[in-house]
């Protein structure tokens, strides 16, 4: 294997006998399969893009052996390295992100503000490099799942050049080759004209701005429609709804919705390119440049930060404009802020005037502002030796110390606080200096301000302090800085009454975990809702946290407002080491909440086979009944979950029970067209005549709904088509008042 000698500097051409055995399938579709793979030889993980060959032609590693080649010459931040072909599986070989998808993290985790602009913002950088190649590189399937994450959530762009325009026979090939792959909501309306033309750059540009749509959302586009409907939609000018943004949006996502609205432009010679757009996404990104961007669960575990519509960190920006005065003179007449836009510093001093210190400009920031923001010490030395005001607050109450903390001048902020600025003045929302420094994990700022006094308990307008945003941003060596001036570990309650074990238990942060129970942290501290730290990291999948909690002590069965246990919330979550953890510990498997549900009911409500195998195996009942006399095996055919459905027959859960209308589990997997649902059901022995409330059979809720192999195969089984329902309907009388065709065809030829 000498092809790999050097590293990943070439491109390469390797067999399945050049990575080891353990293949980890990371995703399947009917075009193939990844799989996360590791090389024998450089020992480096790798993913494994397969191609189904029955599907793709005879010469698809031929072609894709050309293509790639070429493909494994772009290199850049932001988009996913390639490193050659695999000959047999047939694949490409590429870098491995182990954050997964955007699509799966905008399912599973609500994201910031912050986050959100940053992610935008990073998908432009590596589109606009993909369309400054010359020729121009089009990805043509842009869509969240081909938006990869590393460790920190940062986007690389994946699967780019793969579809080619001029291999699909005509417009109309390349659309149905799309429509195959789930792409239909990304195809700009040009698309489905009469006569198009060769799709250009602005194709990726309209997919980008549903990209940004569900990103702003985290919703999917136009739900419950059928492609047809999709399509109609588009070529008539409609698009996704903009009611679907949340409402505690900032200010600036409105700038951000005007650039999503331009680039999903009906006409496409009006959609912007990308050059254009990743100028205006990177001063939005700047505008929210703030750490918090950790992801928060269901428990309202949202990252906190300040109001950002004016925050200082566009200080340096705004310099550059020409800022109105508050006396009325909207010109900068001795140029003082001109010179300090050009960091032309000698002439700024030369300029600068004692009456230029009583002068308010924009947003009522004072000259001092903004020598503070241009980073040069000796001229906010000079503007504090003509006499300004260090504490003089902007319009939303930044102070220039503030200012400097922000962009991290320490030797700024140490010559601030020796000229008397105020290190415990806040903004309008009382967010302190100390505040932004622990946010921003600044620990020599943090350190300079408990030297001069700052007060480590002080708490913003919400109820958080320092500590708290030290915390869930992860900032281990500004906690214990704090610590060492905090009287315990558990001081100051945050929002829900969180401690700062809940926010570190949430967040994931074991280490400083350790470091507050080592500090005598309580493990069974509750917040408002009654949850434990130990809730919060079962909810969120945290499993070191839950490990250390469990070992120091939580009670595993203590339950929150609405009776969830740890075992409950895990079990919903589908996080299977973290319930065996629990269980191994003397969780109790058959715990109720207020409305009766085990944590067996929550695995079936979401489909996690693996939870309900280990709560099987610790004798969890599989038949035990809920509100309204819901089972689990209920639950899971209701919401079409075949594989666990699969599982709890396999247990042996009882495929007669009804619930408390005398829906069975083989009626609801016949409402649902379940097809496998309804095979295992009756293999089981499910009675198919059985009879719910209304007297109707599983026939009649599958002939009403049009469900024909469904039909056929409660037909095949027993199933007595001659039965009325409460009003004396047979399954055919139900199909020819609704129309289903098919349905009417099988029941017509057994009669």
């Amino acid at each position: 294997m000498d092809h790999l000698d050097g590293g990943f500097g070439r491109f390469k051409s390797l067999r399945k006998d050049d990575f080891e055995a353990d293949w980890i399938k990371v995703s399947e579709s009917s075009l193939g399969a990844v799989y996360r793979v590791k090389l024998k030889v450089l020992r480096e993980t790798c993913a494994l893009k397969c191609f189904d060959t029955t599907l793709s032609g005879n010469n698809v590693y031929r072609r894709m052996t050309d293509e790639v080649s070429k493909l494994a010459k772009v290199k850049f931040r932001y988009v996913v390295s390639i490193y050659g072909v695999c000959s047999d599986p047939v694949g490409v070989v590429m870098e491995f992100m182990n954050g997964g998808s955007l699509n799966s993290l905008l399912a599973s985790h609500t994201l910031t503000w912050p986050k959100k602009f940053h992610m935008i913002h990073e998908v432009t950088m590596g589109m606009n490099y993909l369309h400054s190649l010359a020729p121009p590189l089009l990805h043509l399937n842009l869509k969240p799942t081909n938006i990869l994450l590393d460790d920190h959530l940062h986007v690389k762009i994946a699967d780019f050049g793969l579809i080619k325009w001029e291999e699909a026979a005509n417009q109309k090939e390349l659309v149905e080759q799309l429509t195959e792959r789930g792409n239909v909501s990304y195809i700009p309306p040009e698309a489905y004209s009469p006569s198009p033309s060769p799709p250009g750059t602005t194709f990726d540009v309209y997919s980008f701005s549903i990209v940004m749509w569900e990103i702003l959302t985290q919703s999917k586009p136009y739900p419950g429609s059928s492609i047809t409907t999709v399509l109609m939609k588009v070529s008539s000018g409609r698009r996704p709804s903009l009611e679907m943004i949340p409402d505690n949006k900032p200010p600036e996502s409105d700038l951000l919705i005007s650039i999503m609205q331009q680039c999903w432009d009906q006409e496409h010679w009006n959609r912007p390119e990308f050059s254009e757009t990743v100028r205006k996404t990177e001063l939005l990104s700047e505008v929210l440049r703030l750490p918090g961007t950790s992801v928060g669960g269901s428990h309202g575990d949202q990252p906190h930060t300040p109001d950002y519509s004016l925050l200082c960190t566009s200080q340096r920006k705004s310099i550059h404009n020409a800022p109105d005065s508050a006396s009325g003179d909207d010109q900068d007449s001795d140029g003082v802020l001109f010179f300090l836009s050009q960091r032309d510093f000698q002439s700024f001093r030369r300029s600068l005037k004692k009456e230029h210190l009583s002068l308010r400009y924009s947003d009522n920031n004072s000259l001092l502002h903004y020598a503070v923001a241009s980073g040069d010490i000796e001229s906010v030395r000079l503007v504090l030796a003509h006499g300004a005001q260090t504490n003089c607050p902007s319009k939303r109450g930044y102070t220039p110390l503030i200012v400097s903390i922000l962009h991290r001048l320490h030797d700024i902020s140490t010559l601030l606080v020796e000229s008397k600025a105020d290190v415990n003045l806040g903004d309008s929302e009382d967010w302190t200096p100390l505040h932004f420094a622990a946010q921003n994990g600044d620990d020599r700022d943090v350190r300079l301000l408990l030297d001069k006094g700052a007060r480590p308990g002080s708490k913003e307008q919400t109820g958080w302090t320092p500590l708290h945003l030290a915390i869930q941003n992860g900032h281990e060596s500004v906690v214990r800085l704090l610590l060492s001036r905090l009287d315990s570990a558990s001081e100051g309650e945050g929002p829900q009454g969180r401690t700062p074990l809940h926010l570190a238990s949430a967040y994931g942060h074991v280490s400083i975990a350790k470091l507050l129970l080592s500090q005598g942290a309580d493990p069974n501290a509750v917040d408002q809702s009654q949850s434990t730290s130990l809730h919060l990291a079962a909810e969120a999948g945290h499993f070191r946290v839950a490990r250390l909690l469990i070992k120091e002590g939580s009670e595993v069965n203590l339950k929150d407002r609405r009776h969830y246990t740890p075992l409950h919330v895990s079990a919903l979550k589908g996080h299977a080491g973290i319930c065996r953890q629990l269980l191994a510990q003397g969780a109790m498997p058959d715990a109720r909440t207020l409305q009766g549900w085990t944590p067996m009911h929550l695995a079936a409500l979401k489909g996690h086979g693996a939870c309900l195998l280990l709560l099987e195996s610790h004798q969890a009942s599989v038949d035990v009944c809920g509100e309204g006399g819901w089972t689990p095996l209920l639950l899971a055919c209701h919401h079409t979950h075949e594989d666990a459905t699969s599982k709890l027959l396999a247990a042996h859960a009882c495929p007669h029970l009804a619930d408390d209308r005398g829906w069975t589990p083989l009626h609801l997997a016949c409402h649902s067209g379940s097809f496998p649902s309804v095979l295992q059901l009756i293999s089981h022995g499910a009675l198919v005549n059985a009879r719910n409330g209304a007297q109707a059979t599983p026939l009649h809720l599958a002939a009403q709904r049009g469900y024909g192999a469904v039909v056929r195969a409660l037909l095949l089984n027993g199933a007595d088509r001659r039965l009325g329902d409460a009003s004396g309907c047979t399954a055919l009388e139900l199909a020819r008042r609704s129309g289903r065709e098919e349905v009417i065809q099988i029941l017509e030829e057994e009669e």
